[in-house]
């Protein structure tokens, strides 16, 4: 017997496991690899002879697949999917831009900007998919934990390559049904309130609304601001949104001007190495021309 040490796996091997996983029989197998069923049965004999254990068992009605034969054929599955990938991006046009890319950033930015944004970048680039994730942690773009970043910040990273947005302007906000209909600092002071104080203590506007009206206690505390845009539309309470947010929406009444103690600023970052992939100098071009805020 040849010693487990000695013996190495071949993609042609995996693509018999696969077969045989997948097919249940020789002659089936045989059938998806091109080959006779002779042949199959003579690679398995060899594949199982090299790894010193047995990667199916024999019954009445077929082969069964072990444990490990079922850990090799999900191995070999994903490398079937990357071979197919490889093929589709050698066939394809050059023109046209493939693979994933991800993007980070939070959810009130992802719905009225990015998501739009990206509905149009796929009619020109087809061949590519994204991965969006929403959240208020800023992701490492120098971990590569995303490729792409569209953030609120005043300071972003200097190794990183950004694009400046535009302001991100912020108003009060009421229901437009059931809201309120006049408002001054006492109705302000004694109405419920809003906010993501736990998940967003350091944001502008809860940090502005401590100071303004320093007695106020929310009376909904959410995770997230496009949260406080539902539950205000809902006419629950009074918030502050980002105005390029609340103008999206007809169920939404500005109260006063856009305070300016609340305003920072909204950035597109990348990683000075990730811009020169085709795939995130495509997206991150497009965004730099379709993010706007009004």
């Amino acid at each position: 017997m040849i010693a487990k040490t000695q013996f190495k796996l071949e993609a042609g091997d995996l693509a018999v496991v696969l077969a045989m996983v997948r097919a249940g029989t020789l002659a089936a197998a045989a059938e998806q690899l091109g080959q006779d069923a002779s042949t199959v049965f003579r690679s398995l004999q060899r594949i199982e002879k090299g790894l010193g254990v047995q990667l199916f068992e024999r019954t009445r009605s077929g082969y069964v697949a072990t444990e490990l034969a079922q850990e090799l054929a999900a191995r070999a599955e994903r490398m079937e999917a990357e071979l197919e990938a490889a093929r589709s991006a050698a066939q394809a046009d050059p023109g046209q831009v493939s693979g994933s890319v991800k993007i980070t950033t939070t959810d009130t930015v992802l719905h009225a900007l990015v998501a739009p944004a990206l509905k149009s970048l796929q009619r020109v680039h087809p061949l590519l998919g994204f991965e969006l994730v929403a959240g208020n942690e800023l992701a490492s773009l120098t971990r590569r934990d995303a490729d792409i970043a569209v953030r609120a910040t005043k300071r972003p990273p200097p190794h990183l390559v950004g694009k400046h947005v535009g302001p991100i302007r912020v108003a009060l906000f009421t229901a437009r049904k059931g809201g309120l209909k006049t408002f001054d600092d006492a109705v302000l002071a004694a109405t419920n309130w809003i906010a993501p104080d736990d998940a967003l203590p350091e944001h502008p506007g809860v940090v502005w609304r401590k100071k303004r009206y320093p007695k106020v206690v929310p009376k909904y505390r959410v995770n997230s601001i496009l949260t406080v845009a539902e539950l205000v539309a809902q006419g629950m309470g009074v918030g502050l949104l980002p105005m390029f947010l609340a103008q999206q929406r007809n169920d939404l009444v500005q109260l006063g001007p856009e305070i300016e103690d609340c305003q920072t600023e909204l950035w597109l970052l990348t990683h000075t190495d990730a811009r020169h992939l085709r795939r995130v100098s495509a997206v991150y071009r497009h965004l730099a021309e379709e993010l706007v805020l009004s």
